[in-house]
């Protein structure tokens, strides 16, 4: 493993900022967004279950018809992916059985094995205090891969947008989420800044570290 400096890491969160405008003529190569498909696999997500999927939207005519229910905003027609995250309604028994199921594909073992952590499992966000909040919970879940993508994309120099500024009904209808037993919670645009987007040379706002990191 050859772990990147902190002071590119720095380097590149400081580059990074919510595009406002992209330039529609520069596309992420397919070998970037590869390695960009895979940063949103590998996201982290409570006991691994991964209540999501990823929609990415490179058909302009679909991008035109959810361009009305983004409020208008020219990143979704612009940039060169748009992805949005969708999470699972409610969750199942089945969810979790999936998850076990893949779980001993890759690690090796039994499912009979892991039948104490199903029941937590299914006791916490099936029978539990979180099964009847299960798309909440599934959207806390999203907005960890969407950090980590953003993130990740600033590493690569790709510029990103995150959009919570849509109608996620309209989504789910142009889209035909809900008989999947899916909801849209956010969106991101990917691609290249414009040379005439004027955020893009605007100093971060950031509070001091003295105001948010507390050491206790």
């Amino acid at each position: 493993m050859n772990p990147i400096k902190g002071e590119q890491l720095l380097t590149q969160l400081n580059w990074r900022y919510a595009t406002k405008q992209f330039d529609p003529a520069r596309k992420i190569s397919p070998e970037d967004w590869a390695v960009l498909e895979n940063a949103l696999i590998l996201s982290p997500s409570s006991y691994g279950l991964q209540p999501w999927k990823f929609i990415v939207i490179t058909d302009q005519k679909m991008r035109e018809k959810l361009f009305p229910g983004t409020w208008r905003q020219h990143q979704v027609l612009d940039c060169s992916h748009f992805v949005v995250f969708a999470v699972n309604t409610k969750m199942t028994e089945e969810h979790i059985d999936r998850h076990l199921e893949r779980t001993v594909e890759v690690r090796g073992g039994t499912v009979e094995a892991l039948k104490r952590y199903r029941d937590i499992m299914v006791g916490d966000v099936v029978t539990g205090a979180r099964g009847p909040v299960a798309q909440a919970w599934a959207a806390h879940q999203a907005y960890l891969a969407l950090g980590n993508f953003i993130t990740s994309a600033a590493l690569m120099g790709i510029d990103t947008c995150p959009m919570e500024g849509f109608q996620p009904n309209e989504y789910d209808r142009i889209l035909d989420l809900a008989p999947k037993g899916l909801a849209s919670v956010v969106c991101c645009a990917a691609g290249y800044r414009s040379t005439n987007d004027k955020s893009a040379t605007k100093k971060k706002v950031r509070y001091p570290r003295e105001q948010v990191i507390h050491i206790v």
